[in-house]
């Protein structure tokens, strides 16, 4: 892989804040927010509202260094195109402010701290799961899908759909067919949303020769790929509901409300697929929709919810009575 740096960016950190900085950079802190509220959704149903603080703050930040040590290695890898890609050419490790080894040791020291806290305080389920989804990211999508299918997004998501299993696990020590439900609407969240960026940022995509689907069959077949999974993903929110009643009414029809609007959304894009705003509007809302859904699944998890929500049931069947 070519060593390059960029000409005329400092090389060098001035101080101890920029080199931590530079590292934080290298685990992809934004991506990491969003898999870190999947993993509390996960937590907070399968402990029905009532997640301890200490489990809930241990697994977070177990998460969140899986997932940065994934993303490290995902910056050491892609260093190469990330130089000659105009949006990730002044990252740490293209510009030369991180050297490959000192990122490497620093990603082999994230997922340590990650598997021995989650063996610490949770246990070893939780702990290996959190180990597959950098094997996945890393081997699966990084290594083998990013440069070589058009599928690479769909297979690889499977990576970014681990953490609420990391989240059920740790507090249950199983995985039962909620969690993997979880697991399924990450899944297929997934390439509506990274496929929108890529319409985005098709042109950088072009020129590195990775062959995203909009680079390889263009916009107007990814926006109905775009809408299929955004269609087919609306009932699989729903099976929380029925047919294993683990979320109530209220998570039911916000995600009816949530998945309404980004069908909506995703309708627009194939209709304009050329339309770099109605493709930024679908990546955009993508981000609020996932953790809008999780806030939903963590309101309807509350004791309170259950307690308002039995006690209009109730009140209905009397009105109802009374009607009849």
């Amino acid at each position: 892989m070519q060593e390059t740096t960029l000409i005329g960016i400092s090389r060098h950190h001035e101080n101890f804040l920029q080199v931590v900085q530079s590292y934080f950079q290298l685990t992809k802190p934004r991506i990491i927010l969003l898999l870190l509220i999947t993993t509390a959704g996960g937590m907070w149903i399968a402990a029905d509202g009532q997640v301890n603080p200490l489990l809930l703050l241990v697994t977070l930040i177990s998460g969140a260094c899986a997932a940065g040590a994934a993303n490290t290695i995902n910056c050491l890898y892609d260093r190469d195109i990330d130089y000659i890609m105009e949006r990730t050419r002044h990252r740490p490790l293209p510009s030369g402010r991180v050297q490959p080894r000192d990122a490497l040791l620093f990603a082999i020291a994230l997922a340590l701290l990650s598997f021995t806290l989650l063996v610490v305080f949770a246990n070893l389920l939780s702990a290996c799961l959190a180990m597959s989804g950098i094997g996945v990211y890393v081997l699966v999508y990084t290594h083998w899908l990013k440069r070589h299918s058009t599928q690479n997004i769909v297979i690889g998501g499977a990576a970014g759909a681990i953490p609420p299993l990391v989240g059920w696990a740790a507090v249950t020590g199983d995985l039962s067919w909620a969690a993997w439900v979880l697991f399924a609407i990450i899944f297929l969240w997934t390439p509506p949303h990274f496929w929108a960026l890529a319409v985005l940022i098709r042109e950088d995509y072009a020129k590195v020769g990775v062959p995203m689907l909009p680079v390889v069959e263009g916009n107007e077949s990814t926006a109905r790929q775009i809408f299929y999974y955004t269609l087919a993903l609306i009932p699989v929110t729903l099976l929380l509901v029925y047919p294993l009643h683990v979320m109530g009414a209220v998570y039911g029809a916000i995600a009816l409300l949530l998945g309404g609007v980004f069908v909506q959304k995703a309708w627009q894009l194939r209709n304009t697929p050329s339309d770099l705003q109605v493709a930024r509007s679908v990546f955009k809302y993508s981000i609020l929709y996932l953790m809008l859904l999780c806030a939903g699944m963590g309101l309807d998890s509350l004791p309170v919810t259950h307690q308002i929500t039995n006690l209009v049931a109730e009140n209905w069947q009397t009105w109802m009575s009374l009607f009849g």
